[in-house]
């Protein structure tokens, strides 16, 4: 039996409650991570580039190479670059998703100034349909 990947174009790293989603609604059995020389390019992806197809192309190809047909992506950043790759990765079979949360917002007063914070609660992984 294959494991199941969960491929993450992700700024970030996952929480220990969006792991066990993964597992417990895609029964994924390992988290694939960009590497740094990836995760450099898809977490600072510059607003001046006219178009960005050039500079995805080495994420492309790691997906490529690191999936098969029952593997998932995680996919969040950039609106342009989550555009190509879920395209991307759609056409080649694979299952497209993004994380959503529930913003908790507090606000209290410090030394005179009101500080806003919010606090970001993991609910579920949706599939780009």
């Amino acid at each position: 039996m294959k494991n199941k990947k969960m491929i993450l174009l992700f700024s970030h790293k996952l929480t220990n409650e969006q792991k066990q989603d993964a597992k417990n609604s895609f029964v994924i059995d390992e988290f694939i991570y960009l590497s740094d020389d990836l995760q450099k390019i898809w977490s600072n992806i510059s607003p001046d580039l006219q178009t960005i197809q050039d500079i995805l192309e080495p994420i492309k190809e790691f997906i490529k190479t690191n999936s098969n047909q029952d593997n998932v992506v995680l996919i969040q950043g950039d609106f342009g670059a989550c555009f190509i790759m879920v395209n991307f990765c759609k056409d080649l079979g694979l299952k497209t998703l993004y994380a959503t949360t529930k913003r908790i917002a507090q606000e209290y007063e410090k030394d005179g100034k009101m500080i806003k914070k919010s606090i970001f609660e993991h609910r579920r992984f949706r599939e780009y349909e």
